[in-house]
């Protein structure tokens, strides 16, 4: 079974940059029709604009996600432009450090509201539109990939808000597999440790030690790139993971396999 998504058409979120954006470009190099969606509009326009109006298999969108009517809108303007959707990538996330003890800083509710209500109301209006139009005669007639994080399992209480919002995307994950089975349509997940995105290139900068902190505490001793975690989507939104569902891939060189305490010295 290929791992290809050519002649797929699929929806990326927080396509605009960092993570989004390498899973959208990918994918556009392996064949897909693909709808780059951010609310970055200006970015948006300055890194995919000259492409869209050159490339027939590239368009863009941007608009605020977290309302309904935009979400439909991105939904009809991808049918419009390509006649159906095969594949959703939620990448649209937001990190932001959190005072636990803090109701008013905390982050939980924008974090929720950013990282999970947004996925699940995008993933609902993409997979009633999957049901709704001609099915392949073989395969999935759709699959949804969402980007988690290894703090859902982690305790980081700085990423309370971040952390509680992956852990609830998870669980949202492996529900809408469920429910979506029988409609042959697959949910999946990717949980991802350290990448260089350009979140992270700017804390190194910021904080060069940090790499090592990070080094230190992967058994694999490196920092992903974004196109491993890009690969990793493919697959889950290919048809080479035809039975692959409800799952959260962990893509972290091992890193949330470690204990943080470690062994006395003999």
């Amino acid at each position: 079974m290929s791992f290809s998504v050519s002649g797929k058409t699929a929806i990326v979120t927080g396509a605009a940059n960092g993570v989004g954006l390498a899973i959208a470009r990918h994918f556009v190099a392996g064949g897909a029709n693909v709808m780059f969606a951010d609310m970055d509009e200006e970015k948006l326009e300055s890194e995919i604009g000259p492409l869209a109006r050159t490339e027939g298999a590239v368009r863009i969108f941007g608009g605020d996600l977290r309302q309904k009517l935009t979400i439909a809108n991105l939904v009809s303007a991808t049918v419009e432009a390509f006649e159906r959707i095969d594949i959703l990538v939620n990448a649209s996330r937001q990190i932001v450090l959190s005072d636990p003890l803090n109701g008013a800083a905390d982050g939980v509710e924008d974090m929720l509201d950013q990282n999970l209500m947004t996925s699940l109301r995008v993933s609902q209006q993409v997979a009633r539109r999957m049901i709704s139009q001609p099915e392949p005669a073989t395969g999935s007639i759709g699959s949804i990939v969402n980007l988690s994080s290894i703090a859902a399992r982690l305790t980081q209480p700085e990423l309370l808000g971040y952390s509680i919002s992956c852990a609830a995307l998870d669980q949202m994950t492996r529900s809408l597999a469920v429910a979506l089975a029988a409609k042959r349509i697959r949910v999946n997940a990717v949980a991802f440790g350290s990448l260089m995105s350009g979140s992270l290139q700017h804390a190194l900068k910021d904080h060069p030690a940090y790499r090592d902190t990070i080094l230190h505490g992967t058994p694999m001793g490196r920092i992903a790139s974004p196109s491993e975690l890009a690969e990793a989507v493919q697959y889950l939104a290919s048809d080479g993971s035809g039975f692959v569902t409800g799952q959260i891939l962990t893509i972290d060189g091992g890193r949330s396999l470690m204990d943080p305490v470690a062994a006395p010295a003999h």
